[in-house]
């Protein structure tokens, strides 16, 4: 679940260094997205089978991962509202969210031009780091009812998301991510406005109105772990 850093935030992203990453591209071989992506997880698995390898791994991806923390947090906990939490997704999801944005696939020229300048042991080491971090509890709730938003998360959501809403290799981790993304990223489906559409999360959020959406938010930002 990573956003498009645009909108009515008003922060300036560094255009000097996305240029200079931009120029940078021309020294990347052809590789097509896809290849690097199955590149990237084999080098996941690899590494998650033999834990000194993994902690290794972990430990790079820190420090790759420098730059992603102005938006997602040192540790994967963003640091705005609007921005999600990285922490405690699953690496193989991680990995494919960020052969999208490499490929353009989901659309962010910011994403896609960092993306681009990693190479695949950059990539599996970052996917790493924030699978195994923890999240950190949200600090200001949202509005909503927190009951009913757990009884409609039961019985719309964890078919997809788990009973636990801690997602798998395909489907995000929601349990602890950003009230405000979450709330943006559920109306953009309902409505099905933005670059992220998806027939199956069109469908079960047309069953939400706004008091709905507004009490799911509530409740899996409050979830502690």
């Amino acid at each position: 679940m990573f956003p498009r850093l645009t909108g009515g935030s008003g922060r300036q992203r560094p255009r000097g260094l996305l240029t200079t990453v931009l120029v940078s591209l021309t020294l990347f071989g052809p590789l097509t997205a896809l290849a690097q992506g199955e590149k990237t997880i084999d080098l996941v698995k690899a590494w998650e089978a033999d834990a000194a390898k993994k902690a290794a791994a972990i430990n790079a991806g820190k420090k790759a991962s420098f730059f992603c923390a102005n938006c997602h947090g040192e540790d994967g906990n963003s640091r705005y509202p609007e921005v999600p939490n990285l922490a405690g997704q699953n690496s193989a999801y991680l990995v494919e969210q960020i052969r999208k944005f490499g490929s353009g696939e989901r659309k962010d020229d910011f994403m896609q031009g960092l993306i681009k300048v990693l190479n695949d042991e950059q990539k599996a080491q970052i996917a790493l780091f924030y699978a195994d971090a923890k999240v950190s509890p949200i600090k200001a709730g949202a509005v909503g009812d927190i009951n009913r938003g757990k009884a409609l998360f039961s019985r719309v959501c964890t078919g997809c998301h788990g009973p636990e809403a801690k997602g798998n290799e395909t489907i995000p981790r929601l349990a602890g991510q950003q009230g405000e993304y979450l709330k943006k990223s559920l109306l953009r489906y309902r409505n099905k406005s933005g670059e992220r559409l998806y027939a199956p999360m069109s469908a079960v959020t047309a069953q939400l109105n706004d008091n709905d959406v507004e009490a799911v938010v509530a409740f899996l930002s409050a979830l502690k772990y």
